[in-house]
């Protein structure tokens, strides 16, 4: 028998301990072997090169078992590169040169900023800037980020602590605090900003209301994430780790920002005559969406290198429950910031290029709203969801394309062209329709976000910043306080959803290692969920 992993989810469910007979499938027990691979139209990929894995010599492991090595196989053993092992090297060289861009335009900024810090002000009311961001402004964002960053571990501590009732708890918190800014926007008078968070919160309540029914098959996969999670590997170490990494360029971002208005607005600014360059509104628009776009791409691939690295120690929980692998995190993560560095650049590169679209769709909606042109406003909410349905797409493919870079090591599009393929091959796609935990931890971090986005407005409302007299500025710090909460939670929660998005990918290669080594698992995914039983052997 192989170890089980135990915890919350032993209580929930009351599922057979192990998978149902054989003639609860119709007899046809020869489709849980793996096919073998096919060309045309089908998927190409290798299944992994098996070692003695398992019980009375059954070989479905990757390479790396008991027999192999004669005791515990590395990550990089268990899961061995074929061919080429670098990819993708031009996005991970185009990735260092706007990283670098983006710490040389920042340390002039701040340069400018710190020769003029005393005409700035040294505090919240004490402000002579009438013409741009200002100190002020840094305090803002330093309250944010400290809401964000204490949310964001709240909300992994409750997923941990609360299982069962998480998704209930992420639901109702997301449609009350919606539904709470947008009425205190409104009755401020705050049109635009009201009108928008109340049709997201009516929208998450028709949501909502249609997810019940899923709501047994996620909280099962959840809390086989979180067990997991508890005893193999350094899960938590690394959403600990990518959450501080985060919070920390978030702050340097938030700064630069600021030192970019400080220096380069033109008005009544002595940083004008200071340092490299001159004032003028298209030198603080181009570096703004510079910086931007730099600061989206930057914290797309730390979420997605986080992504791979867990991924990593999920396969090597699937595949090798009777010999995991020593050394599974560090070798996920060395393959993650080495081999797969270009691979994991290029896509997140491409959903940057998206989300910096979607951001500038909704300042330019803001904007909009705020001058009284309700027809642009309305054309840029439209915009803004092709947008945002055009993100969620990208999003879906490269999560489970990371999960097969994790193990493979291959170049994106391959690993994105194969993964899809296999998916939709092996039917796991019903899966995956049917998991909530993608939408609710999205539902989680926009929570967040909308507490960020909350702050910045009553701090903009009780502090009556000098640049900000006339209420210009308000769409433009809300939207990157909604901005930061958004990306610090996607990245402290990326550890969870990457061990269900690993686990589907692991039984769409590989079905029979479910039931073999993991049949209490399967059993209860049967109970809940019967439609597995199709699902997974199509």
């Amino acid at each position: 028998m192989a170890q089980q992993t135990r915890g919350e989810a032993d209580d929930y469910y009351s599922a057979p301990q192990g998978p149902p007979p054989p003639q609860q499938y119709g007899g046809q027990q020869q489709q849980y072997q793996m096919d073998p691979p096919r060309n045309g139209d089908k998927y190409q990929q290798q299944p992994p090169s098996y070692g003695q894995n398992g019980q009375n010599g059954q070989n479905y492991g990757p390479t790396g078992g008991e027999s192999g090595y004669g005791e515990k196989p590395t990550f990089e053993q268990a899961f061995t590169i074929q061919g080429p092992k670098y990819h993708d090297i031009w996005a991970g060289a185009l990735f260092l040169a706007v990283f670098l861009g983006f710490a040389a335009v920042s340390g002039i900024a701040i340069q400018g900023y710190a020769k003029t810090k005393g005409f700035q002000g040294g505090g919240i009311h004490n402000d002579n800037n009438d013409f741009g961001l200002s100190t002020n402004t840094i305090i803002l964002f330093v309250f944010v980020l400290a809401v964000s960053v204490v949310f964001s571990y709240a909300y992994v501590w409750a997923a941990r602590a609360f299982t069962k009732q998480f998704i209930w708890i992420t639901g109702i918190l997301n449609i009350l605090f919606g539904f709470a800014t947008a009425i205190y926007m409104l009755s401020r008078k705050y049109w635009s900003g009201g009108i928008i968070f109340l049709l997201f919160s009516i929208f998450t309540v028709i949501c909502f209301i249609s997810w019940i029914p899923r709501i047994p098959f996620s909280v099962l996969m959840l809390q086989t994430s979180i067990d997991v999670s508890k005893k193999f590997g350094h899960v938590y170490l690394v959403s600990l780790v990518g959450g501080i990494l985060a919070t920390a360029f978030g702050a340097w971002y938030s700064v630069t920002l600021v030192a970019i208005y400080v220096k380069y607005e033109p008005g009544n600014n002595p940083a004008c005559s200071t340092g490299a360059g001159g004032c003028s509104s298209a030198t603080v628009i181009g570096l703004i969406v510079f910086v931007t776009f730099a600061m989206y791409w930057i914290s797309e691939w730390l979420k997605n290198t986080v992504h791979t690295t867990i991924a990593g120690v999920y396969g090597s929980w699937y595949f090798c429950s009777h010999n995991f692998p020593k050394g599974a995190t560090r070798g996920a993560l060395k393959r993650a910031t080495t081999y797969s560095f270009g691979s994991i650049s290029f896509g997140s590169l491409i959903v940057a290029i998206i989300q910096f679209a979607r951001q500038a769709c909704s300042v330019a909606r803001n904007n909009a709203a705020g001058q009284g042109s309700m027809v642009a406003s309305v054309l840029f909410c439209v915009l803004g969801c092709l947008i945002s349905i055009l993100e969620w797409a990208v999003q879906f493919i490269n999560r489970y394309a990371f999960c097969h870079i994790a193990l493979y090591g291959k170049s994106y599009i391959e690993a994105a062209k194969d993964t899809w393929k296999m998916i939709k091959d092996r039917g796991i796609d019903a899966l995956v329709n049917e998991c909530l935990i993608g939408p609710v931890l999205t539902m989680g971090a926009t929570f967040i976000a909308y507490a960020c986005a909350l702050l910045a407005y009553c701090y903009l409302i009780f502090t009556s910043p000098a640049y900000n007299s006339k209420g210009e500025y308000t769409p433009v710090v809300v939207a990157f306080a909604f901005l930061i909460g958004l990306q610090i939670c996607n990245i402290f929660t990326t550890p969870l959803m990457a061990g269900i998005e690993t686990l589907f990918v692991a039984m769409s290669w590989d079905p029979e290692v479910l039931m073999r080594d993991h049949p209490e698992l399967y059993g209860k995914m049967v109970a809940v969920y019967p439609h597995v039983q199709q699902a997974i052997h199509a």
